[in-house]
């Protein structure tokens, strides 16, 4: 990025209805292998590197390659994690060397009734493609949501 380029900043919330209590529902967050049923969205990129360590100053990093041979990157850090109540990680992500952004998430865990309200807010420096990449991030970030929305569905399928 040169400095001459315009720092987009924002945020966003982005709400869904689990089909699961807080305590399962926190599990597609925690636990690596249900994280990955619903958090990867190019099956076509090649995983180069896959780090997950899900506890209170711990780093979840993801390196991939694209077909046309470019490497993208997600660098996590986890800042505070109360289970089945909220998680709260900083990140960058990073293409062809390149910061795209830097962002602070925060995810909450609410009981309605028999299911779960979850509540995913972002604040985002988007660094380069301004307004279009903001509005790409926010696409992005609903689909995995959606993405984990049925991942859950699934395994209550497959529990019940």
């Amino acid at each position: 990025m040169t400095t001459s380029q315009r720092i987009e900043h924002t945020s966003f919330v982005v709400e869904r209805e689990l089909s699961a209590s807080p305590r399962h529902a926190f599990r597609f967050w925690s636990e690596a292998e249900l994280k990955a049923r619903w958090s990867g969205c190019h099956p076509d990129w090649l995983v180069l590197e896959d780090r997950f360590d899900f506890s209170v100053g711990g780093t979840e990093v993801k390196r991939w390659r694209t077909p046309a041979g470019d490497e993208q990157t997600f660098h996590a850090h986890y800042l505070d994690i109360v289970p089945e109540q909220r998680i709260i990680y900083a990140y960058e992500m990073s293409f062809a060397g390149a910061r795209l952004s830097a962002s602070l998430v925060t995810i909450t865990f609410k009981t309605v009734g028999r299911k779960t309200k979850m509540t995913f807010t972002e604040q985002v420096a988007i660094l380069a493609g301004g307004r279009a990449a903001r509005d790409q991030r926010l696409v992005g970030t609903e689909e995995g949501l959606d993405r984990l929305v049925e991942a859950v569905e699934s395994e209550r399928a497959i529990v019940n």
